[in-house]
């Protein structure tokens, strides 16, 4: 029997603020239920108001004070309470498929990705035969190749460099520069005081300085549990808290997922073994799926619709043009629940996802996009798409695809568990 290789490849465009903010189809008007706070532009307490780098991060994250008008911050387009993705929306009530910036009319070329579980994700390296990723319930040969990092085309090796991206990128906060940035924290006195209690009396003697130990402090942040909770209906099932119903949809899916002889969406989306806690669902490899260009998002932002997204060949550290149109496999974490989909949010949802993979099958039924009626758009980047793996496969059933989805809602942490869809689907 053949395997079904490209589902796990699939999922590696499932969604980059920094590089890659975002706009929608819809008319770019911003809802009232934005979620980010601001700090006071100064304190008479005279003393630090964070105990530790993470509650000075916290702040910092929450701060739209570090943007140029003062109208946006980290979670701006990471709300915590949307599973750290933009849930902002248009006047239709759908969520933005790439974020608006913090001058309320720019808007980047990338699908904001989930900043939750971004903490696991290794240094950006270029993996040899040597030391090679080694996959597992598949019979595909170990990765090599560009792996980990941060953004969807790794060009920020860590997090701390990731979060030093957005508040001087023009289509995101819109700083001037690092200075203008620094400028804005001692406005602050609780930061002046907290930086300098923190991290030595010297911190702001050098604007570069300054600047890093703010993003090193956003980083401590988003590695707080806040943002890796583990507590899904998998890992409780895993730690032998409760089970899945042998006869349900998602018991079905799961096995479909972990399956070397029907699929293999663990070779890209299973980077430990077997029963391993703190699964990522993401081997960190790079790959091009064939995913289309969001014209209509383009249209409706009056952007070029001619212009090529790279993905991995933007990355300073990649010039082979064989890796143009890739992307980092993103976690599939919260993935039920952190719609739109794909690096530029072309897909709404999550069965269309997984139809868009099968339609690479031969003797596929699922021809059309669902959300549309009619065939698949072309590939963005068609020379680099890979052909072999995707097209290597049984199609399944559309039973089998909703089994699927059905697994994937159980990879929903406990606290966006209300966010799931009501459409009876996995009942």
């Amino acid at each position: 029997m053949r395997k079904l290789i490209g589902l796990g490849l699939l999922f590696s465009l499932l969604q980059a603020c920094g590089g890659g903010g975002g706009g929608s189809s819809e008319s770019p008007v911003v809802s009232a239920s934005s979620s980010s706070s601001s700090s006071s532009s100064s304190s008479s307490s005279g003393s630090p108001s964070f105990a530790t780098i993470e509650k000075l991060g916290e702040t910092l994250f929450n701060d739209v004070n570090l943007s140029k008008n003062r109208t946006q911050s980290c979670a701006t387009c990471h709300t915590a309470e949307n599973g750290f993705i933009d849930a902002r929306t248009g006047n239709d009530g759908k969520v933005f498929t790439t974020s608006l910036g913090d001058d309320d009319l720019s808007f980047g070329d990338r699908n904001t990705p989930s900043a939750a579980y971004a903490m696991l994700a290794p240094e950006f390296q270029i993996l040899e035969s040597s030391n090679s990723r080694q996959r597992f319930n598949s019979d595909q040969p170990n990765y090599v190749g560009p792996f980990g990092g941060q953004f969807l085309d790794g060009r920020a090796a860590t997090l701390v460099e990731q979060a030093e991206g957005p508040p001087v990128n023009p289509v995101e906060m819109g700083m001037e520069d690092k200075a203008a940035v620094v400028a804005r924290l001692l406005e602050n006195t609780d930061y002046e005081i907290a930086f300098k209690t923190i991290f030595g009396e010297s911190v702001f003697t050098d604007t570069d300085t300054a600047y890093t130990k703010m993003a090193e402090a956003i980083a401590a942040f988003e590695k707080t549990e806040s943002f890796a909770s583990f507590d899904s209906l998998y890992d409780k099932v895993l730690r032998g808290e409760t089970f899945y119903d042998p006869l349900s949809k998602a018991a079905a899916g799961k096995s479909l997922f972990f399956s070397q002889e029907f699929t293999s969406c663990a070779t890209c989306h299973q980077l430990r073994p077997n029963g391993h806690d703190n699964e990522p669902f993401t081997g960190y490899e790079y790959h091009n799926i064939g995913v289309p260009a969001n014209i209509a998002s383009r249209e409706a932002k009056a952007q070029d619709t001619a212009f090529v997204d790279n993905g991995l060949l933007d990355n300073p550290a990649i010039d082979d043009p064989n890796h143009k149109g890739k992307f980092k496999v993103p976690t599939l974490r919260n993935v039920a629940v952190t719609a739109p989909y794909m690096h530029n949010g072309v897909f709404r949802e999550l069965a269309t996802v997984l139809a868009f993979y099968d339609h690479f099958i031969e003797g596929s039924s699922h021809s059309l996009n669902p959300e549309t009626g009619e065939s698949w758009a072309d590939a963005e980047v068609p020379e680099t798409i890979a052909t072999a793996e995707l097209a290597n496969g049984q199609s399944l059933t559309d039973q089998q695809l909703v089994q699927i989805e059905c697994f994937l809602r159980t990879l929903t942490d406990e606290r966006y568990e209300h966010l799931l869809p009501t459409d009876g689907k996995c009942d």
